[in-house]
């Protein structure tokens, strides 16, 4: 079930293991990414996209949304 975490929480799920997925537009992700994270556009997040994804794993979701 999704929920909201903070960046202790991230960190403590990268560390055991989680798998960090940014939703940025492909053009931002290449300017800027987080050490370790695969990109998946929102407008492509399917289950054909994610399927590169371990589904034994915890997933964390990151957008950067400065608005």
């Amino acid at each position: 079930m999704p929920q909201e975490i903070g960046i202790d929480d991230v960190r403590h799920f990268i560390d055991e293991g989680a798998q960090l997925v940014e939703v940025l537009p492909s053009e931002e992700y290449e300017e800027e990414h987080l050490p370790g994270a695969v990109n998946i556009p929102l407008k492509s997040l399917d289950a054909r996209a994610t399927a590169q994804l371990d589904r034994s794993r915890p997933v964390i979701v990151y957008c950067w949304d400065y608005q």
